[in-house]
């Protein structure tokens, strides 16, 4: 039996499955990611800083104009649409398979897609608030702002995306709910993330189920202890494992 049908068979036999998912995940609705020779941190931008440091709260607070430019322009994709990973959860977690989606994305696509159950680690583009009054704005709203920096109608104060910035701790909710999801499920499937991003990617290791399945283009720090390894683009492979299941 090959490595899809292998796949195939395991998502047949489970009734608790986990998908904890990364950059790459998206790479194929046209987001990139951060890492990969392609990624987000090895492009030339105009900026003198490095996007790890752009990306940061105190960069944030004391030049929000730089760190708009660059997330205006580098983060948000909001002409992307979900691909056959994204459909294909979905559609596990229509059917009672797929008990979470635990990412490390900010985009909205699991959502876009009809996933109804997503444990935002790292926040969403679409949730921002003010960060003096703290009225909550949608992400159009922030893009509809003529001014690089969005401010609040209401006090002028800056709108923050509820995005996690480097500097910033995790949701503490969401990271128990995270645990709690991966301690109780049956089969874990880990897609598009280079597992290298703490305090997030410790969290597979609560996992105590039958099976682990990587699917990831290059090596990650976790492969000796996967079951199963698929290398292929995760949204082709996701959407050959939906026509044959």
């Amino acid at each position: 039996m090959d490595s899809l049908q292998t796949l195939v068979s395991w998502i047949k036999d489970s009734g608790n499955i986990v998908f904890f998912g990364g950059a790459g995940t998206s790479t194929e609705s046209g987001i990139p990611d951060f890492r990969s020779a392609a990624g987000l941190y090895r492009e030339q931008h105009n900026s003198p800083y490095p996007p790890e440091v752009m990306l940061s709260r105190s960069f944030f607070m004391s030049s929000p104009d730089i760190f708009f430019d660059f997330y205006r322009s580098k983060m948000i994709h909001p002409e992307a649409k979900p691909n056959g990973a994204h459909l294909l959860l979905a559609e596990l977690e229509r059917g009672g398979k797929l008990k979470a989606v635990i990412t490390q994305n900010i985009d909205g696509l699991h959502q876009l897609a009809g996933s109804r159950r997503v444990l935002e680690l790292h926040g969403s583009i679409h949730r921002n608030h003010c960060m003096d009054c703290s009225r909550a704005y949608e992400l159009d709203q922030v893009l509809a702002s003529k001014d690089i920096v969005p401010r609040c109608p209401a006090c002028g104060g800056i709108i923050k995306p509820d995005v996690v910035l480097y500097e910033e701790e995790l949701d503490h909710d969401v990271l128990m709910e995270s645990v709690a999801a991966i301690a109780a499920a049956d089969m874990i499937i880990i897609g598009g993330t280079s597992l290298t991003v703490q305090p997030a990617a410790s969290l597979i290791t609560y996992f105590r189920g039958r099976h682990t399945v990587l699917l990831n283009g290059e090596p990650t720090p976790y492969d000796h202890k996967a079951d199963l390894i698929l290398t292929d683009r995760i949204g082709a492979v996701m959407g050959r494992i939906q026509e044959l299941l």
